[in-house]
This record gives C-alpha cells, structure tokens and sequence, in this order.
C-alpha cells in the first residue's frame, strides 16, 4: 500500500477500518487497499476543510457583534457555535486548538445571553440547567464512535450499527450506550444473538462480539434496577 493509515483519523476513515476484515458486517467488510483508503481520507479531508470555512465565518460573526444586536441574531450564533464544536470531535486532525476557540467564543456568546435576562432568575436558572445539560452531551463526544452515531450524516448506517457496537472497545461502548433506551437495547441484544449465532454456525470465532452483547445485557440489566 501507497497510501497510510491517519494518526488522527475523521468518521469516514475510522468506519472504513472498523469494517476491515471484520466478519461481523458481513458482506460489508472490507480488506483496506490504497482505493478505499484514499476515498475515505478524501472524504474527511473535504469535512475539514468545510468546518474551518465555516468556522472562520462564525468567528468573524462574532467579533461583529454589537452591542444592541438583537436576541435571535446571538441565538442563531451559539447554535452555529454548539453544531461546530459537536463536528469538531468527528473530523479528522487535531482540533484541540479549534476547540478551545469555540469554547472561548462561546463563552463570549453566554455573557451577551445571561446580560440579556437581566435580573430574571429563572431566566439564570433555565440557563444553569442548559449549561449542564451541554457539558454533559459534550462529555459523551469525547468518544469518536458517540461523535460518529450524532452526526445527522453519519456513516454509520442502520444495517451497520450492530456490528460497529459489537466491534467497539469497551470504553466507546460504556459511553454509547447512553445513547439509547431499554427498548432499542433490547432489540439490540436480540439481533446481536441471532448474527453471533449465524456466524458461530460458520465456525467463526468472535469472542470480543460476545463479550460486548454481555456487557450489553448488563447494562439493561443496571437501567431495570434503576426503575
């Protein structure tokens, strides 16, 4: 192979070498060649170079603002802000430095949003509860897999969601779990013993698939003694 794997790889590459030679997609694993691999890099490397466009255009956006700029004009900016420190985690690179720009821009955004209510305590409160609320979902970005499944384009399609769980590490997988009710991990646990069971039947060997529906098992398990 020409072409090497990225020290900091974006979501197009990362799925590219979850499916590598991995038997729980199926037909859809792949064995990694300059093509596919330079296809993927491709992709991410066009997602970067979008986000820093847009990035440069709310930073400018926001040195602009003035002093009466009206309540949905800061609105509109602290969205735009919060969707790019989200693409942030998914996009290839280090984006430490980026990151830490949106925060300080958000900040700036938060002061101008707490100024307009005034001496409304509600108004604070609500805000407190959004802020947590924000630090916590920015916690669980912190794994790419978390990254990769919010993303509204996500590469991970449905039919790939399965495997990509039961091929995760525990540590994505204690964080992506948050993501879903005992409902859907129910379903979860059902379509992930009925693919080991096809594949243990093909005498393939998954001993890290069976591990992670357990872990799986027992974190429904963890959410019932919690109701």
């Amino acid at each position: 192979m020409l072409f090497q794997k990225s020290d900091n790889p974006g979501s197009h590459e990362r799925h590219l070498l979850r499916r590598s030679n991995n038997p729980l997609f199926q037909s859809k694993q792949v064995v990694i060649d300059d093509d596919n691999l330079m296809a993927a890099q491709k992709a991410d490397h066009d997602e970067i170079v979008q986000f820093h466009t847009t990035f440069n255009q709310s930073l400018d956006d926001t040195v602009k603002l003035g002093a009466n700029v009206e309540s949905d004009v800061i609105l509109e900016l602290k969205d735009r802000l919060e969707k790019l420190y989200e693409k942030a985690f998914r996009i290839g690179d280090d984006q430490t430095d980026i990151k830490s720009a949106i925060q300080k821009l958000l900040a700036v955004i938060m002061a101008s949003v707490r100024q307009g209510a005034g001496n409304d305590a509600q108004a604070h409160q609500e805000l407190d509860q959004e802020e947590a609320a924000r630090q916590a979902h920015l916690q669980l970005l912190e794994s790419p897999l978390v990254a990769d499944l919010l993303n509204p384009d996500s590469v991970i399609g449905e039919d790939d969601l399965l495997p990509t769980l039961l091929s995760s590490s525990k540590d994505d997988l204690s964080q992506v779990l948050q993501l879903f009710d005992k409902q859907q991990l129910t379903a979860i646990v059902s379509n992930g013993e009925e693919l080991l069971r096809a594949l243990i039947e093909d005498d393939v060997n998954v001993p890290e698939a069976m591990e992670n529906l357990s872990f799986i098992q027992g974190y429904i398990e963890f959410l019932s003694q919690e109701n």
